[in-house]
């Protein structure tokens, strides 16, 4: 008693009982919305439950009847044990119907705030996972979390009332079997609680291998043209078999465990069994009780022994549920992006549609984590009708200022702004640059960032409501007409997976016409035209140049050429940022 109590004090120090407290709480908002399906669920398993044990009275009957013990009627009584199977083969069939309902709509539930969770998350916090993990954790935890939440609770309660229920039976009959009914029960705790201790280990184990194994899946079939250009097929191969070995080896530890487990547990329940039924032949010889009384007791204490094992047994699906709760409330609980004023920057913008509105940044400082700033104390302008650009060297922050201005990163230091006109936030009307912001934005990346499906539902997944005149007039802006004009099915043409099919300069084109389609008051180009030939990527920001459209764009480019249309153009470069002179971008696009 001393040592469990050391034990249980400890646990509360370490904080487990509090961690396991927070993630019942996280699952039980999941299961609130269902609770009236799992309810009746339940429900169905207590009838169930009281059918098996009328089942048991009429058993007795019967054997009594044949026996010679008891005056019934034989073909009535068989009458009401056909009766008594069928309702309870209609209530299996009930329950397993609203069981697969409730599952899948759970299922659907968990996986739909999980994916809402994720996909409101800061980037950079995010980005510190592997897609493939995050993939396990929305689909295999989740999954797990669904089936813990219809199953846990109603077969506890289940397993508790028919544990109870059958109790009380043999206790009202003849109490002298409860002893042999429940003479299992501490051996098969003790067993159990042991075990947990081990297995809640290598289930973790198993769901981050499991995890690994996800990440490199998807990451060897997403590169599969770079994985075959480099030769590199025999040692992913080899990667594949290593890591399904780790798998295979956590995996089969942990299902050592639990066969151990079960045989113990079925070793205990054996010998109760067999004990029952020697003190029933006992009874029975003694003339204390009938065959069927005797018949009862034993069906009895298997039914006790057996709801006591099958209550143990959950306990490897509360580690699977908590385990799983514990790998998704991680990503949960990042920090999320800040959309409480899209209706303020929607009226800010109506307000000022005419004029437009623009980006300014003052003294702002950004470091990826705890590394060293990779820009500092940064003032930039960027005003509608003007195309603002950003040149330096690879790696010196260019992208990383793209991300800020999209409030995908947050600054150490200083603060963006989204101004009105030509204003800054020393004269003119401003709001901070937030996540809520970006609904004023379009965004075309460097890569092939296209989705799969067709021209049309790429230019859709922006502008929802966009025509076919509205689409093509967005692929001529952008310079992307004439070859989607010569597909067979025009702008209704596939793309396949990160824009297959299409040629490196199509895609970057069908990616600029699908951000101009939005007619965003802020364009942002990361190395859009990087793909492009001189005289296209010269067309290209031509036609945004000539578009009446009040539209601040922004721009960085390696290629000097970009910058004989812009207006103004900084430098980033050894953690600074300075706006250049004309004769500088003269000489830049000189040396070029």
């Amino acid at each position: 008693m001393i040592k469990k109590s050391r034990q249980f004090i400890q646990a509360i120090k370490d904080g487990r009982l509090k961690e396991m407290w927070m993630q019942i709480k996280w699952i039980y908002r999941f299961a609130k919305p269902h609770f009236p399906m799992i309810i009746i669920y339940t429900l169905l398993g207590l009838t169930g439950t009281v059918v098996s044990l009328f089942s048991s009275l009429v058993s007795r009957d019967l054997v009594d009847i044949i026996t010679g013990h008891n005056a019934g009627k034989l073909l009535t009584t068989f009458a009401i044990m056909i009766g008594a199977t069928l309702g309870g083969s209609l209530v299996g069939q009930i329950s397993g119907f609203i069981s697969t309902k409730i599952n899948v709509q759970v299922d659907n539930f968990v996986k739909a705030e999980v994916f809402d969770d994720i996909m409101n998350t800061e980037w950079e916090a995010l980005s510190k996972y592997h897609s493939g993990d995050i993939l396990s954790r929305w689909g295999a935890d989740t999954g797990t979390i669904a089936s813990s939440i219809l199953t846990l609770i109603p077969n506890i309660i289940n397993y508790t009332f028919r544990f109870v229920s059958a109790l009380l039976m043999v206790i009202k009959y003849d109490a002298s079997f409860v002893v042999f009914a429940l003479a299992g029960v501490p051996v098969s705790m003790l067993i159990s609680r042991e075990a947990t201790k081990r297995m809640k280990k290598s289930n973790m184990s198993m769901l981050t291998v499991n995890a690994k194994v996800s990440s490199f899946n998807q990451e060897a079939f997403g590169n599969v043209q770079t994985v075959k250009a480099f030769d590199m097929l025999p040692l992913y191969t080899k990667r594949l078999r290593e890591l399904q070995k780790e798998y295979t080896d956590v995996k089969l530890k942990y299902q050592k465990m639990a066969i151990v487990n079960s045989i113990f547990l079925t070793i205990v329940s054996m010998l109760v069994s067999y004990s029952a039924q020697g003190w029933g032949i006992y009874k029975v010889w003694s003339g204390a009780i009938t065959y069927g009384t005797m018949t009862m007791f034993i069906s009895l204490s298997s039914t006790l022994s057996g709801t006591v094992n099958s209550l143990i047994s959950l306990v490897p699906s509360i580690i699977n549920m908590t385990n799983s709760a514990k790998r998704i409330m991680e990503i949960s609980d990042l920090p999320k992006e800040d959309y409480s004023q899209r209706d303020e920057v929607k009226r800010f913008y109506e307000e000022h549609a005419d004029e437009g509105v623009g980006i300014c940044v003052r003294g702002v400082s950004y470091a990826y984590g705890e590394g060293e700033n990779v820009f500092e104390n940064v003032k930039v302008d960027a005003h509608p009708h003007e195309v603002v650009a950003f040149v330096g060297p690879s790696g010196e922050g260019k992208t990383t200022m793209m991300r800020y201005i999209l409030s995908l990163i947050r600054a150490k230091e200083g603060q963006g702004f989204l101004c009105a006109g030509d204003g800054t936030p020393e004269e003119g009307e401003c709001m901070d640059l937030t996540a809520s912001v970006r609904q004023l934005m379009a965004y075309v990346p460097q890569g092939n960032t296209m989705f799969t499906g067709t021209i049309a539902g790429n230019m859709r997944n922006v502008k929802e409501d966009a025509t076919d005149e509205e689409i093509i007039d967005a692929l001529k802006m952008a310079c992307a007409w004439k070859f989607v004009e010569k597909l067979p099915e025009g702008i209704n043409s596939p793309i396949q997976e990160r824009g297959g099919g299409f040629s490196e300069g199509q895609s970057q084109r069908l990616s600029i016409a699908r951000a101009l389609i939005r007619k965003s008051p802020i364009l942002l180009l990361d190395e859009a035209t990087s793909a492009l030939d001189i005289e296209t990527e010269r067309n290209v920001l031509k036609n945004i140049m000539n578009d009446t459209y009040p539209r601040t764009c922004i721009v960085t480019t390696h290629r000097p050429s970009v910058l004989k249309v812009c207006n103004r153009v900084y430098s980033i470069h050894d953690k600074g940022c300075r706006q250049i002179s004309q004769e500088e971008v003269d000489k830049l696009i000189q040396d070029f």
